[in-house]
Formats: structure tokens, sequence, C-alpha cells
């Protein structure tokens, strides 16, 4: 079953990097990762892109949309839902983190 992983970028550049690798290191394989950029107008989506090219099965078909104008979290949320092709949706905040199986 794959799941589709929605996450909403707006200024957190100080979380998203946390918040990626949280993903990125999951024992479950069949993710699809979907990055929404809301306008965000600090490096939040420079810096998804920087950790996203550091490669990785997740990463490399990862999925970043931007957003010609803010809408908002339920907006963000909506473009990954439209974006996704997952048989399961996850809503991730970009300030939080997936835990391991293990932690």
């Amino acid at each position: 079953m794959r799941v589709s992983v929605i996450i909403p970028i707006f200024k957190v550049e100080d979380y998203i990097e946390r918040c990626l690798l949280s993903v990125l290191r999951q024992d479950y394989d069949n993710l699809e990762l979907i990055l929404v950029d809301d306008c965000s107008p600090d490096r939040s989506a420079a810096i998804a892109r920087e950790i996203l090219s550091r490669g990785g099965e997740i990463a490399s078909a990862a999925k970043i949309v931007t957003h010609e104008r803010n809408g908002g979290l339920s907006a963000a949320r909506n473009t990954g839902i439209r974006a996704a092709t997952g048989d399961l949706l996850y809503f991730l905040d970009s300030d939080d983190e997936l835990m391991s199986d293990s932690a």
C-alpha cells in the first residue's frame, strides 16, 4: 500500500531539514513525498530541494509543487491531495517529524 506524505512549506527553514530527514529515514519504502511550497518568503523551499538532491529512493521520486501565491495551510494540503497518487494520505506539518519504529 502506497502512502502519500504531504508536507506544506511556509516559514519553516529552522525545522524543514529535521522533518524531511525523518521521512527519508523511514523503513517503510512505499512512500510518496509531496512538498507544497506555499510561497514561503524564507529559504525553506531551497533547503528542502538541497536535502532531496542528496538522493535516496524516496527523495528522487519526491514532488515539489509551488503555489503562485500564498493560500494557507488548507490550500497547501488540498494541492498535495490533488498531486497524490498513494492509497493513503498522511499530512505531516513541516515543523514535526515522523518517528521510526525503533524509537
